[in-house]
């Protein structure tokens, strides 16, 4: 049977493990000095934009929500903090339903890749930590944005867009997979409930059936 697509590049928190949560909690955490009201619009925005560098959402939260200028030095001690939060937990966090067996299954028969809006050398630190280097080809994370790594990978490797599959669970996910022209699948956990994603976005409630998928069952 002919494969369907040449290499699939997932995001991380949300799509291959269950850290979702752990970091919600982290913010929380960070800005619960400011009170419930702000707490509850941080962890809204949170969990709106996923897939997004945290240092854009503490941009927002600061100048935003607080109307703060948040200066290089803050925003370097927010980042620590949050490090901090949930580096450990995310290492300890369950794989998605189906993710380590889909993993297991297909990483010497299909190149796989992360692109994450995690900091690359934290993304690096949690993946090594969890043993699943040997899964992915390449491991990436911000600063760069989806769309520019998944670029960066069709380039590199010389894959064609529409034989690429971008895995997520965010807009920024969907957004990225779009900008680069490749094709995307929607993790949502609220299936079959297929927002933030446009409708007619394929979208799973988790990776148990992401084998068929690929193989054009």
């Amino acid at each position: 049977m002919m494969k369907k697509y040449d290499a699939i590049v997932f995001d991380f928190d949300g799509v291959l493990v269950e850290s979702v949560d752990v970091k919600t909690k982290a913010f929380a955490a960070l800005y619960r000095e400011y009170g419930d009201h702000i707490v509850q619009q941080v962890v809204d925005y949170h969990l709106l934009h996923g897939g997004i560098s945290r240092f854009e959402k503490f941009r927002y939260y600061q100048e935003v929500l607080l109307g703060q200028t948040l200066t290089k030095e803050e925003e370097i001690q927010l980042g620590d903090l949050f490090s901090q939060y949930v580096e450990d937990a995310v290492v300890a966090a369950p794989y998605v339903l189906g993710a380590d067996d889909f993993l297991e299954n297909h990483y010497q028969s299909i190149p796989l890749f992360v692109a994450s809006g995690t900091p690359d050398e934290e993304l690096k630190r949690i993946v090594s930590r969890r043993n699943m280097n040997h899964y992915f080809v390449s491991v990436h994370g911000s600063p760069a944005k989806k769309g520019a790594i998944i670029q960066d990978i069709l380039k590199t490797h010389g894959f064609k867009p529409d034989r690429v599959l971008m895995v997520g669970d965010a807009i920024a996910d969907y957004e990225g997979a779009v900008f680069a022209d490749v094709k995307f699948v929607g993790r949502v956990m609220q299936y079959p409930k297929a927002e933030p994603f446009i409708v007619g976005t394929l979208v799973v409630p988790d990776l148990a059936d992401l084998g068929a998928i690929i193989d054009g069952a």
